[in-house]
């Protein structure tokens, strides 16, 4: 009993934090447990669409001078995140699995003449996800990729170049070394 109450308090706080935002709208959306939304001021928007659906332990994160929009009718499974410091975008009654990432962003780093990582700068490139679209479970979209309508990516896919409409990806892993 104590859990559900808890559980129903942390959900109006989150639901709370995203009427709150100037830059954030949305319509009928339902939460699951321990949701977590990260919304920096200045953000540019956010859209989430009606019949939104964010099922346990959802991590979204926007920060400045990003944008996110999600469509109608859009599922996200237990444990997912979406990374955004640039620009995302969900089409239409999209599911994604469970611990689905999405990552508009990588760290920046000089390779040479002596390997350097920045731990905070980032480059950014947009992703676009089409509507009608299922992402199976630990799929991973990476920055600067659209994916087109219709498309079914395989549980476990790293995602990092453009999927053509009506495609199926299966996962079919390779390791490829490169030196810095």
């Amino acid at each position: 009993m104590l859990y559900e109450i808890l559980a129903k308090i942390q959900r109006k706080s989150q639901i709370s934090r995203l009427t709150k935002h100037p830059n954030v709208s949305f319509k009928g959306i339902k939460l699951g447990i321990s949701n977590h939304f990260v919304l920096y001021h200045n953000l540019k928007k956010v859209t989430i669409g009606d019949g939104v659906s964010f099922r346990n332990y959802v991590h979204i994160l926007v920060q400045q001078n990003a944008s996110l929009e999600i469509g109608n009718g859009f599922f996200m499974n237990n444990f997912c995140s979406i990374n955004c410091l640039d620009s995302i975008s969900i089409g239409n009654d999209t599911l994604f699995g469970e611990n689905v990432k999405l990552y508009d962003h990588n760290h920046a780093y000089e390779p040479h003449p002596h390997f350097k990582l920045h731990h905070s700068e980032f480059t950014t490139a947009p992703i676009k996800i089409g509507s009608n679209c299922w992402l199976g479970s630990n799929v991973t979209v990476l920055k600067g990729v659209t994916i087109g309508d219709n498309c079914i990516i395989g549980a476990g896919c790293i995602i990092y170049k453009d999927i053509p409409p009506n495609t199926t990806v299966i996962n079919h892993q390779e390791l490829i070394f490169k030196e810095h």
